[in-house]
């Protein structure tokens, strides 16, 4: 029977802690668990679920994340964790019940073209983060196996990724056309080996910390996810809000994926997200400034 070594990491204020494994554990999949109800099959995760601060846990061949909710701080917890993990799986109990298996889907990836010409839109059949991440060179992507292997393709400047699709950013040594293929297939056989494209230390996480925010910002945000978010994701974007500066009354954003460097960016900002913003928040918004684009 494999021994194995667990060694789990986390940072200050992150819910979520790593815990690598030196072994794999034989497991063809990897799965996000919600409650202790969907590890029914999963002996080791529904384990975890018995502690109270775990929200959710996902499982993969060598590594498990598990999220805790906001009751304590992973440094009270993560050496009991660790040895609780490292024991079970060296116990010799089931890690998963044998009639168990996950239903498998052909991966397919398809390329569609941006308003911005320098990007292209990589859509997946699947899932591939839960959240947003954006890398601007090779060392933002560290962790993010997948995403590393697309900055190998020497025409790669930029990669963005979202809920199922990759929007990649390209150096103009090249055109789409010639290199188009070559990326899907990269994607494809990363996705079918289960390669990630979200970091795992969650460094470039995109989010915004709502617990200091104004009402008029909270609004802002409200708007901007509602409204404008939807139209710049099917062109493979994203608009995030980065400040809110009351005595000009400017929302400051931050352009994204296909948004950042796009020629009709301008249009899109005045014309559309600054004159909707103004309309919705009469008095409030005047002007709505891309710090990035």
């Amino acid at each position: 029977m494999a021994s194995f070594n667990v060694t789990g990491k986390s940072e200050l204020g992150n819910p979520i802690a790593h815990f690598e494994i030196d072994k794999p554990l034989g497991i063809t999949y990897s799965k996000k668990f919600h409650n202790i109800d969907d590890a029914q099959d999963t002996p080791i995760v529904q384990k975890l679920f018995y502690l109270p601060f775990v929200k959710s846990v996902t499982l993969n061949n060598q590594s498990i994340q598990i999220e805790r909710f906001n009751i304590l701080e992973w440094k009270e917890v993560i050496t009991e964790v660790t040895d609780q993990i490292e024991n079970y799986l060296n116990s010799g109990d089931v890690l998963v019940k044998s009639d168990y298996t996950e239903k498998k889907v052909p991966i397919s990836v398809y390329a569609e073209s941006t308003p911005n010409p320098s990007v292209m839109k990589f859509v997946a059949n699947k899932k591939l983060v839960e959240k947003k991440f954006e890398y601007k060179n090779i060392e933002d992507a560290k962790g993010a196996s997948l995403a590393i292997e697309l900055f190998h393709l020497p025409f790669v400047k930029e990669v963005f990724v979202s809920e199922n699709y990759v929007s990649i950013t390209k150096f103009d040594i090249t055109d789409w056309n010639s290199v188009i293929l070559k990326v899907r297939e990269l994607l494809v056989k990363g996705l079918e080996q289960q390669k990630v494209l979200f970091n795992m230390i969650e460094v470039n996480e995109l989010k915004v910390e709502n617990a200091n925010l104004t009402d008029v910002e909270k609004k802002i945000i409200s708007i901007l996810d509602e409204y404008i978010q939807p139209a710049v994701a099917s062109d493979g974007g994203n608009i995030s809000f980065d400040s809110y500066v009351e005595k000009s009354q400017t929302v400051n954003v931050i352009l994204q994926g296909a948004c950042s460097g796009c020629p009709s960016s301008t249009i899109t900002l005045k014309n559309g997200i600054e004159t909707m913003l103004k309309d919705m928040l009469p008095g409030q918004v005047e002007n709505v400034n891309a710090i990035n684009g």
